[in-house]
């Protein structure tokens, strides 16, 4: 009988248990190593790697078998996020409620892990490409390389850094770059491994787009509502650096509109990906993720 918490736990578990193997001799320079296993081991949500493995089962429920590339989606995240933490970017004191990599090691420790993460998500996917048909493996690793590199995450980071956002289309077509661009690789390569049909992974797509946006807006409300110990990083890091978020843009109360308006919209895109799919179990489960995500608090 279907559990979400079962459910969460198990893909969770199989994405550590993959990520502690392979961190465990990902490099012979110790220190280096020490760092990686730091910033990826430190008790982050999951969540790309979860939606990877979600939407995978909708097509496949030999979940096993995608378990490699959601290690690797967790790789890029977490060399973001070391990356993102750097004095020479947001200049952040914790992440998930630890030292940030740079605080906790040096700085040019952390700027070399965040590199050999990247590539040893590279790595990994080629190393378990033939758990696949060809297509498919090259598919969903040219999808996930394009969005980390220079239409993708960089290119958002990029504008965010920049500060070159004004006004809500290029708000969220940075947050598109920068977050989505991620969530909605996961969200794709997921459906592209288990064989999806194109206008099946259209849907996924726009879904992904969808809770992007969602995910993003409740980030810049709990930056400003929650505290630093239940998020596990600074608040006010937005103000701080003198960012220009939906918030600051919109209000509170316009976001909370915006968060049900997406929420609502995601739930039904579901619904007609459901019409592709026998595994009901896997809808239940995405929707139920749907609206954590909109609710969560941390």
């Amino acid at each position: 009988m279907y559990n979400m918490k079962e459910a969460m736990k198990q893909k969770v578990m199989l994405t550590e248990e993959f990520l502690s193997r392979e961190l465990k001799n990902c490099s012979p320079q110790k220190n280096l190593r020490e760092i990686m296993e730091y910033a990826v081991m430190n008790g982050g949500k999951r969540l790309r790697p979860v939606f990877l493995l979600a939407v995978y089962e909708l097509f496949d429920q030999d979940v096993t078998k995608a378990v490699p590339y959601a290690a690797a989606m967790e790789m890029i995240h977490s060399y973001s996020l070391v990356h993102d933490d750097l004095p020479c970017m947001d200049n952040d004191d914790l992440r998930r409620g630890k030292p940030t990599c740079h605080k906790q090691f040096s700085e040019f420790g952390a700027v070399l892990a965040g590199d050999a993460l990247l590539n040893l998500s590279m790595e990994t996917m080629l190393k378990y490409a033939d758990g696949f048909p060809v297509e498919r493996a090259l598919s969903a690793m040219k999808y996930i390389t394009t969005a980390s590199g220079a239409k993708g995450m960089c290119a958002g980071q990029m504008s965010d850094m920049e500060q070159s956002v004004n006004d809500f289309d290029s708000l969220s077509m940075m947050y598109s770059r920068k977050t989505g661009a991620l969530l909605k690789a996961s969200v794709a390569v997921g459906a592209i491994l288990g064989g999806a049909k194109k206008e099946t992974v259209s849907l996924l797509e726009q879904y992904a787009d969808t809770i992007g946006l969602m995910f993003q807006i409740q980030d810049d409300v709990l930056d400003v509502t929650s505290d630093a110990q239940t998020l596990g990083k600074p608040i006010l890091s937005d103000e701080k650096n003198q960012k220009i978020t939906f918030v600051s843009e919109y209000g509170l109360e316009r976001c909370r509109v915006l968060l049900q308006e997406y929420e609502t919209k995601a739930i039904s895109l579901l619904d007609m990906v459901a019409q592709s799919t026998c595994n009901q179990d896997a809808i239940s489960f995405l929707k139920d993720l749907t609206l954590f995500l909109a609710n969560r608090n941390h």
